[in-house]
């Protein structure tokens, strides 16, 4: 590993740490029935950090996905449930609707130049209202377990072949992208990962994604809404890396105005990433209303803008723009989601997950510092 690089080795240690010591203070943490429950607990705020990770990659912020989350569970809500419209159509209208809100913050950023901070700020407030409003008249509206989005929380594969074969899968794809990267990066002459790395790297992936399947199958079997999160982590990260689009977002990060001189469209690309955003917001949204199976004028608020942000940055991305990978969310949230847990079985009261979870952010982004300055002091940005 190359000097300045550390990557997401510091987070999975870190995770360790954490659920040993969980795992020495409260056995049941590591018990099948705790691990499907954080699987699943995980996703709706992962999903939100995802779109997180890709405002991060340009240097920006956005404060407005935890209320556009909130109204796009409020909006299903009320069409599939109150308005009895399909819930496959109720689902996509909640989806362009986070896009829109997303699209609304881009085109103040992009084109009229207010700063993200200030837009989404004003975001945070504005869909927040509306979702009060659209919900005004009922306050929560309760979802249906096995209906569409009900179901995507509460339906588990029992068939112990999904787990493993899903671990199977993951394995077996991370060695192919691995091994297709180093060749690729040996065929042009730049430096690449060890092949001994690799090795070591998929072993250990391996390890853990086998152990996970043997443990999610003694409970439940395979939630759905995990591999619903895997899924779309897998797209993302191939979007990210392999298409134009992903290698512009990292350009705009890494250097706005070379990016433009180089003829990228930064306000297409700004504007399409914050609707990107908005769009996960909404997704993520759905997701947390199909696991308390509900949506209240409660969505949204609390700590889960804060909780979404905290994760891509812990999970490894970039404050600072330019470098970061959309893992960082399922990395963040399992981290958060560890402490949540394992201080709730412990009796521990909230106010320290969150003293706990803002120390462990601040020691993310002194990592990510000191590597940037690591790598400014050998001669890269």
């Amino acid at each position: 590993m190359r000097s300045g690089e550390l990557g997401s080795v510091p987070v999975v240690l870190g995770l360790a740490v954490i659920w040993v010591v969980f795992w020495l203070l409260e056995p049941s943490f590591l018990s099948a029935q705790n691990v499907s429950n954080l699987s699943v607990y995980i996703v709706g705020t992962g999903l939100i950090a995802v779109g997180i990770v890709f405002v991060l990659l340009l240097g920006e912020i956005d404060l407005s996905v935890g209320s556009v989350s909130g109204l796009a569970g409020a909006v299903f809500a009320v069409l599939a449930v109150n308005e009895g419209i399909t819930e496959w159509l109720a689902l996509l209208v909640a989806l362009l609707t986070g896009a829109l809100a997303g699209a609304v913050h881009g085109f103040f950023f992009a084109r009229v130049g207010v700063p993200a901070f200030v837009v989404t700020l004003a975001g945070l407030l504005f869909w927040n209202g509306l979702m009060l409003q659209v919900l005004s008249s009922d306050g929560t509206v309760n979802l249906d377990k096995d209906g569409l989005v009900g179901s995507m929380t509460s339906h588990f594969f029992t068939d112990v072949a999904a787990a493993y074969g899903l671990a199977l899968l993951a394995v077996l794809g991370y060695f192919a992208a691995q091994w297709s990267e180093h060749r690729r990066r040996v065929g042009v002459g730049v430096p690449a990962r060890p092949l001994s790395e690799i090795a070591v790297r998929t072993g250990a992936l391996a390890l853990a994604a086998f152990l996970l399947a043997y443990t999610l199958n003694q409970y439940k079997g395979l939630p759905l809404a995990l591999v619903i999160f895997l899924a779309v982590l897998v797209v993302f990260d191939f979007v990210v890396r392999r298409t134009t689009w992903g290698r512009r977002v990292f350009a705009l990060g890494g250097n706005t105005e070379a990016a433009r001189r180089a003829g990228i469209n930064v306000t297409a690309v700004r504007i399409s990433v914050f609707s990107l955003a908005g769009t996960m917001a909404a997704f993520g949204g759905l997701l947390i209303a199909s696991r308390i199976a509900a949506a209240d004028q409660g969505a949204g608020s609390g700590v889960l803008l804060m909780e979404a942000i905290a994760a891509a940055v812990i999970g490894g991305t970039s404050l600072f723009g330019g470098r970061g990978t959309v893992w960082s969310a399922l990395l963040g949230m399992l981290v958060i989601g560890s402490i949540s847990n394992g201080l709730a079985l412990l009796g521990s009261p909230s106010h320290l997950q969150y003293m706990i979870t803002g120390g462990v952010l601040l020691a993310a982004v002194v990592i990510d510092s000191v590597s940037r300055r690591t790598q400014r002091s050998a001669g890269r940005t």
